[in-house]
């Protein structure tokens, strides 16, 4: 949030709400922080979409992908849930699984144990400060460079 200077949230939705512009005379936007776990995410954004009328053609989602290797980010709009619990959630929140995803990756475990796979994508960053730093900050460019792509569309 300090990146756009979105200002303080309100609580609403189950989630913290941000809206402002992504730099000075950019375009609008919100950003939903649910307050849920991640598994019940969408039972924050689904009303949030709803009540704030965003079309789901803008509505964009960043999150984790363990099958991409860490420091990759990638953007695509629908397609699977690969087992993501917090993007099955929004898909049922939402109705459709057509919404635009920042993907963000964080690699996988060398297991396919559930246990194991759910210890590390909920654990620390097993990667260097900086890296981790390096990867928030290109999801956070990507993110923008794809709100201004969906903006210029209309």
């Amino acid at each position: 949030m300090r990146r756009w200077q979105l200002g303080k949230p309100r609580a609403k939705f189950r989630a913290k709400l941000y809206e402002g512009r992504i730099r000075p005379g950019g375009p609008r936007v919100a950003v939903l922080l649910p307050q849920t776990f991640m598994n019940d995410s969408g039972t924050a954004a689904g009303p949030a979409r709803g009540s704030l009328k965003v079309p789901l053609d803008r509505v964009v989602a960043i999150h984790d992908e363990i099958d991409i290797p860490f420091g990759e980010v990638r953007v695509r709009q629908g397609g699977g849930l690969a087992g993501h619990n917090g993007l099955k959630s929004l898909k049922r929140g939402f109705g459709s699984p057509d919404f635009w995803r920042v993907r963000v990756g964080v690699d996988r475990p060398d297991s396919t144990d559930p246990e194991i796979v759910s210890n590390y994508v909920l654990g620390r960053f097993r990667e260097p400060r900086e890296e981790v730093e390096a990867l928030v900050a290109e999801a956070a460019g990507e993110t923008e460079r794809l709100v201004d792509r969906l903006v210029s569309e209309t």
